[in-house]
């Protein structure tokens, strides 16, 4: 495990409101995607993931003008996902100052549209986003937002991805989506050991233990959530927090 791992709030986004999700489902209206950025700001975070949960489902491009309002607020590097379908978008998401982009569907649906994302950018700024469920006791693959199941185990489309050339994989488990219950550390475990490249993982997070379970016993390279880092107590109040430098040394996921 590296010294100092990445740890990722992920924000969600539903028609310009801040969303959670269970299992991809059930949204729970949240807040301002921007006041929750300007507070994650001040926890001192190491990067920051934004999924538009809608735009793949809907058909839509990627709402600029609300990226723009996030980027011009965020002190942390940015990667940015959902309804990607142009080289132009890629470039005005970078321009507007998102370090990443993160393809999901066209992975599979228009695998030159990642080629020329790649060409463009750089593999370190181009993620592929890999949504994962158990279907009849095998691992499957989800595209549009987990809308459409395709013939895919998460390990082929990861090395798919990385044959496409881009530099990280995001590997969510739809299943843990929400569920505050830990990783699905075989999950990871499958796809690390596959690919050469990075792999964040997501789906499960509910409190340091589990970053720490990801990042130990699953041997992603960092650990991704979004319950955890809005929602505070069994009651699951909205509360935008994070966990301290301090705290994740104590727990021995930083090294001194």
């Amino acid at each position: 495990m590296f010294n100092r791992p990445r740890i990722i709030p992920v924000l969600l986004i539903d028609d310009r409101d801040l969303i959670k999700t269970i299992n991809f489902k059930k949204p729970t209206y949240l807040g301002d995607p921007v006041n929750a950025l300007k507070i994650f700001n001040r926890k001192g975070i190491d990067e920051m993931a934004v999924l538009d949960i809608s735009a793949s489902k809907k058909g839509i491009e990627p709402d600029f003008e609300l990226l723009t309002d996030m980027a011009s607020e965020a002190f942390m590097p940015l990667s940015y996902g959902g309804g990607i379908k142009t080289l132009d978008q890629v470039r005005k998401l970078l321009a507007i100052g998102y370090e990443k982009v993160v393809l999901n569907t066209s992975l599979v649906e228009d695998e030159q549209l990642v080629k020329d994302a790649v060409a463009l950018a750089g593999s370190q700024s181009v993620v592929a986003s890999i949504d994962a469920k158990l279907v009849k006791g095998q691992y499957k693959c989800s595209i549009c937002d987990g809308t459409k199941v395709i013939d895919m185990t998460p390990v082929e489309l990861a090395k798919h991805a990385e044959a496409l050339g881009v530099g990280e994989i995001f590997l969510n488990s739809i299943d843990r989506d929400g569920m505050m219950t830990g990783y699905d550390t075989k999950l990871i475990n499958d796809v690390v050991n596959a690919v050469s490249i990075p792999v964040t993982a997501c789906g499960g997070a509910g409190g340091i233990a589990d970053l720490k379970e990801a990042l130990q016993e699953g041997h992603a390279h960092a650990a991704a959530g979004g319950s955890m880092f809005v929602y505070y107590g069994r009651l699951k109040a909205v509360l935008i927090t994070a966990p301290t430098e301090e705290e994740l040394t104590e727990a021995g996921i930083y090294s001194e």
